[in-house]
């Protein structure tokens, strides 16, 4: 490959292309968000990806979808490969171990990556990767939108969404309260009748840009200020990603997933 292609993020430092193309990448769901942090690694130079989805391409999904394109709806063209397709636009010979499943019919190649993406609906999707993650060591970073409806008759919808970093030894979603017994039992209620979630591109764009840009500074610590957790809160209407305002209350050390408790799980029976 030609090196000049990367000249210009060579401030990431002397070994960082090193470290960004030995590195192996997770991504769960290549939809809205994960098509565009496909798209951006692959700008980069990550060439080692695990991905997965299980949909096809439909209409709904063109207004957000990077990569795919009019015919891949008549095709019924994978997520998968539209994804496949954008690493394979910009590299000869990637590594991509992809999955038309969800993560947990085939964990075992997550299990191999250095950092691993999640762009999932639903908190209990997101609890399990988490648990995943953290049980093999595994720095994760979650991305997600919504479109709410308004507070008050007359306002208009307002978008929010977040971006979270969850690193072993330290808080965890649970601990950040972004995860709650609440939060997964109402889902559970409503599960098979939420409709479906208003989406749109730019939001999407926003949270992945950041998502990438931590997992950038947490594998090669260009910035010396890689952040233990991270919880920043994307408010559409007015444009703005902060901290979210509950993360000074998170609890100061992580008692969901001791260090000590790695591997696979084990069930004992009652």
């Amino acid at each position: 490959m030609d090196n000049s292609r990367f000249l210009r993020q060579s401030f990431l430092g002397p070994h960082s292309q090193r470290v960004i193309e030995e590195s192996v990448i997770g991504v769960v769901g290549l939809g809205g968000g994960g098509s565009h942090i496909v798209q951006q690694l692959a700008h980069i130079g990550f060439r080692n990806y695990v991905i997965y989805d299980k949909d096809i391409v439909e209409e709904s999904n063109l207004n957000r979808l990077v990569g795919a394109k009019r015919l891949d709806v008549i095709k019924k063209t994978s997520k998968l490969k539209v994804a496949t397709r954008v690493i394979l636009g910009l590299h000869r010979h990637p590594k991509i171990f992809g999955h038309q499943s969800n993560w947990q019919d085939a964990p075992e190649d997550l299990r191999q990556c250095d950092l691993v993406f999640g762009c999932v609906d639903g908190f209990a999707q997101r609890q399990d990767l988490e648990v995943c993650c953290r049980r093999y060591f595994i720095p994760y970073i979650d991305i997600g939108m919504d479109v709410h409806a308004a507070k008050h008759p007359g306002d208009p919808p307002y978008v929010a969404g977040q971006v979270i970093v969850s690193l072993p030894g330290e808080q965890c979603m649970q601990c950040l309260t972004f995860l709650t017994e609440e939060k997964l039992g109402r889902e559970a209620a409503k599960y098979g009748s939420a409709g479906v979630n208003p989406q749109v591109v730019w939001p999407n764009g926003v949270l992945a840009s950041t998502a990438v840009g931590f997992a950038v500074d947490i594998l090669t610590g260009w910035s010396g200020k890689t952040p233990k957790v991270a919880w920043l809160s994307y408010r559409g209407n007015i444009a703005t990603l902060t901290p979210d305002e509950r993360l000074p209350y998170a609890k100061p050390t992580c008692t969901h997933f001791p260090l000590t408790e790695a591997g696979a799980p084990v069930y004992k029976s009652l």
